[in-house]
């Protein structure tokens, strides 16, 4: 082998090792993050009722999002099976559907037994109602999955993994963070290049998400070297992949099926199915539901800070469709820096481009008033994240630093600790990425939401508030404390409504 050969061999293998190393971090972040959780959902049960410190943002958030999921589910009243022990029936032959597949000619090997059958029947015959949205869906997003798996020389068919990831949902937050349309954890999304910071997530951005899953796939199938087994360890991390062929003696995915991680072990089969489902939807008597995404959407190149609203008021594009179309922007707002763009109908872009001064100049002050800006930075972000945390045995603070990437004497400067002993059980206040927000002031400018009164501060809902991202804006005030303070029986609250704000416990 020549000099040169052996370089370019050095180099594909030193980016394999990149690529496993990175996985495998993820893998190891993600079932820290699941035990913490399942341990601070215990706590929670266990802690007195007036305890508010068990209440971590990640526990309430996962909370929120299963009884999300499970509202979804019951509403639609489809698709909720047991899907290790449920064996369905139908009225198609095994072998129309072995013909069936045959004829999608997919690049990646599409198997065929009972478990795939099974997930085949679910996808277009157990859930229209969800199917016909997705399919609805689909017809704005899937283009452009196939445009980025075209631009690495990737197998199509790997566009469907999203229906199984997500739904389709670009605001996706799994139980254990994991967020968007491709569900990437914050440590490997910042790794793949998205850019996540006070006013802008990339994980809930349609293409900037859908380039970076396709770089991940890619990675992983240069480790395993094939499809199935990059798409299973995209589901469960490639360490629990590695393990299971290393147990089986088999890198064959039927193999090491059994020796998979429960939840990954459908992974394939409900790819396969969801492949099906689509390829097949008219044979079942399928239409695609209509959803507000328009057809055709024009990319506009933004130069300056720039509000939903100054687009909705001015050229009279829907504040709701922005919104859909640029979820990745988390307080209406397009940063003025080079890279950001904004998604609009492409019935629009005349309109947009012939006033677009106008856009930009109209309620500016108001809008980006320095009190106000400031208070989006301070009001949360994925860097600043909030957690308390729960002390176990073993633990010190020099390994907890290191776990949340935070120094020591942040720490105790978090939590007014004068040395270093700890102990078990005790809760500690950690920010995520090292930066506290300030604290909340009570004195804001007369444009500002927020007003101070003798018991607090008096805060205007917006459009698009919720009572969580106003108790965002508040360190130390939960959504139940601004209930509570209130009034109020339930969490709905209305643009122009006036919330009382308690003070911090």
């Amino acid at each position: 082998m020549s000099r040169k050969e052996l370089q370019k061999e050095n180099i594909t293998l030193a980016r394999q090792v990149d690529s496993l190393r990175l996985l495998l971090e993820e893998c190891r972040e993600m079932l820290q993050e699941e035990k913490e959780i399942a341990d601070d959902i215990i706590d929670m049960y266990n802690a007195p009722q007036d305890d508010s410190s068990a209440y971590s943002p990640q526990t309430t958030d996962s909370l929120l999002n299963l009884w999300y999921v499970h509202r979804l589910n019951n509403s639609l009243d489809e698709g909720i099976y047991n899907m290790d022990s449920v064996h369905f029936t139908s009225n198609v032959p095994d072998s129309v559907l072995v013909d069936r597949i045959k004829r999608m000619n997919a690049y990646v090997t599409v198997p065929y037994n009972e478990k795939v059958r099974d997930y085949m029947i679910l996808y277009s015959e157990k859930m229209p109602t969800k199917m016909q949205h997705m399919l609805g869906l689909a017809q704005y997003y899937m283009p452009i999955f196939e445009e980025t798996l075209s631009r690495y020389d990737m197998p199509q068919e790997l566009k469907y993994m999203a229906i199984i990831e997500s739904a389709l949902n670009p605001v996706a937050v799994s139980r254990v963070g994991a967020k968007g349309m491709w569900q990437f954890m914050y440590n490997t999304a910042r790794s793949y290049g998205l850019k996540i910071n006070s006013f802008v997530d990339e994980r809930y951005d349609p293409v900037k998400s859908a380039d970076a899953a396709a770089r991940y796939m890619r990675d992983a199938y240069r480790i395993f070297g094939d499809w199935n087994l990059a798409i299973s360890s995209y589901n469960c991390g490639s360490g629990n992949v590695l393990k299971a062929i290393k147990r089986s003696g088999s890198n064959k995915f039927w193999d090491i099926y059994e020796y998979l991680p429960r939840e990954t072990r459908g992974y394939v089969p409900a790819f396969v199915g969801a492949m099906y489902a689509f390829n097949y939807f008219k044979e079942y008597g399928m239409t695609p539901s209509q959803v507000s995404l328009p057809s055709h959407a024009d990319t506009i190149h933004v130069r300056k800070m720039l509000h939903f609203s100054q687009v909705s008021d001015v050229v009279g594009i829907p504040l709701q469709t922005l919104r859909d179309m640029n979820p990745q922007y988390l307080h209406d707002i397009v940063p003025g820096e080079e890279g950001y763009v904004l998604k609009i109908p492409s019935s629009y872009t005349s309109a947009f481009v012939e006033r677009e001064d106008s856009v930009y100049a109209y309620k500016a002050d108001e809008l980006f008033n320095p009190t106000v800006m400031q208070n989006l930075k301070e009001s949360g972000t994925v860097d600043s994240e909030r957690i308390v945390y729960k002390v176990k045995s073993g633990d010190y603070l020099g390994r907890i630093a290191s776990r949340y990437g935070v120094s020591v004497n942040k720490i105790k400067e978090w939590n007014h600790l004068r040395n270093n002993n700890l102990r078990v059980g005790q809760r500690l206040v950690i920010y995520k990425g090292g930066h506290a927000p300030a604290k909340a002031s009570q004195s804001t400018s007369a444009s500002s939401s927020a007003k101070t009164s003798d018991s607090g501060s008096v805060y205007t809902v917006k459009s698009g508030d919720t009572l969580y991202e106003i108790a965002k804006k508040y360190p130390g005030v939960s959504a139940q404390d601004i209930m509570k303070h209130n009034g109020m029986k339930s969490a709905s609250i209305k643009p122009g409504m006036k919330l009382k704000i308690p003070s911090a416990k």
